[in-house]
């Protein structure tokens, strides 16, 4: 009955719209009523889940994301790119692929990468590519969806709170994961563009053109290199990288681009505390359902009736793929990685799977729940975006566009869960 009223409860309330941190709460709450559990542990479980030192980590990824995208990384960025590869047929999408990963190991969200580069390349595929709105808006949120699988990603350290993990070693872990979708989906790109006959837009950039373009964009494209380097060199921990992070980006957008200006600051930091606190909220009342699933047995009846279904650890795999799949249609990554991760990472470590490996499995999984119907969320931030008077994307259009690149995708995800190279070949 306890199982009954906790996921029963939750999936009503999820079914109704109701925002996802109150379907985690809520439903803990009324499972722990029935059982007659002490309501004075709610508070105490939802601080202690957000209280963890590593989790200090993630309000300062987010402001120093926040303060890059307003200092006009993502113009230069998307100039560079151009530069490189925009004169090849379809290059503008190519484009459009490439900056997404670079712009998403700066901000390490795929929302706010939709957001910060649809609104300059969604119409620049349209008209100078010749791609159709539904295809442009669908790739840049596919595209987008990369940036929590490159790092620095907050979906990592969460992952890395709930487990223990090393988050450096979860960074190292999504570098080639995320590279190989964006391959995947530049061959998606190539594929639209033969079966459009589509042409060049620009002619090729000269030496001197690119390497201007390169020094203005030199200062984004070393902010992951400082903190990959400094994490992985010994030189700070994961949540000095993220302060360090800000400093480097207000050094950025205040004294060198100078497109960041002290008045801007409020605004930045009332933007940067509205995604914390939603982040937070989520893993406070995410923590309190885990509780629950723990103290009355869920998760570990969950637990042996995965060993018991997977005989070995390839099966084990295959059922992880699908769960998370399915639930990347319905909740968000953080949500889900704090309900279905302690369920199944013990599992994993009793069949002797790496735990970055298992970890960088599971982000991908999520990545791909951002632009999978009905609940994708970077779909409705594209859909969003006003690409120019008289054109519009609806759900139904961009659904339809986007299966494509789910497919190449999943295709990614084959590869990453049965080789287990691609997750830990920089591992130390």
């Amino acid at each position: 009955m306890i199982n009954f009223i906790l996921f029963g409860t939750f999936f009503v309330m999820l079914f109704l719209n109701i925002p996802i941190c109150f379907c985690l709460g809520m439903s803990s709450v009324f499972a722990m009523m029935y059982a007659g559990d002490k309501l004075s542990v709610v508070a105490s479980n939802a601080y202690s889940g957000m209280s963890k030192f590593l989790l200090l980590a993630i309000p300062f990824f987010v402001l120093s994301g926040n303060i890059m995208a307003k200092a006009g990384i993502s113009q230069r960025l998307i100039q560079f790119a151009d530069d490189c590869c925009g004169h090849q047929r379809g290059g503008i999408a190519i484009v459009a692929v490439v900056v997404a990963c670079f712009f998403g190991a700066i901000s390490g969200s795929g929302p706010a990468t939709v957001a910060a580069l649809g609104i300059i390349l969604i119409p620049a595929m349209m008209d100078r590519g010749g791609f159709s709105p539904d295809f442009s808006a669908a790739l840049m949120a596919t595209a987008s969806s990369i940036a929590i699988v490159i790092p620095p990603s907050i979906a990592f350290v969460v992952y890395a709170s709930i487990t223990g993990v090393s988050v450096g070693d979860m960074f190292m872990g999504g570098i080639l994961p995320g590279i190989l979708m964006g391959c995947a989906l530049c061959v998606i790109v190539a594929i639209e563009v033969r079966k459009k006959g589509l042409k060049p837009s620009r002619a090729k950039a000269t030496g001197a053109e690119r390497w201007k373009s390169f020094r203005t964009a030199f200062w984004g494209f070393l902010m992951p290199v400082i903190i990959l380097g400094g994490i992985y060199g010994g030189i700070f921990t994961p949540t000095e990288a993220a302060a360090v992070s800000v400093v480097y980006g207000l050094i950025v957008g205040v004294f060198i681009y100078r497109e960041v200006k002290w008045k801007d600051m409020a605004d930045i930091l009332i933007d940067s505390c509205k995604t914390t606190g939603a982040i937070m909220l989520i893993i406070g009342t995410a923590s309190l359902f885990t509780y629950v699933c723990s103290v009355h047995g869920i998760s570990q009846a969950a637990q042996a009736l995965l060993l018991q279904i997977s005989g070995n650890k390839y099966i084990f795999l295959v059922i992880v793929n699908i769960i998370f799949l399915i639930a990347g249609c319905f909740v968000d990554a953080n949500s889900a990685m704090y309900i279905f991760i302690p369920i199944m990472y013990p599992v994993a470590q009793q069949l002797g799977i790496d735990p970055v490996h298992f970890g960088v499995i599971a982000t991908v999984n999520l990545a791909i729940g951002q632009v999978t119907p009905p609940v994708g969320v970077n779909l409705f931030v594209a859909i969003g975006i006003k690409i120019k008077e008289g054109v519009h994307v609806t759900i139904a259009s961009i659904s339809k566009a986007v299966w494509p690149m789910i497919v190449a995708c999943i295709v990614v995800l084959m590869i990453i869960t049965y080789i287990p190279f691609f997750s830990t070949v920089f591992l130390r």
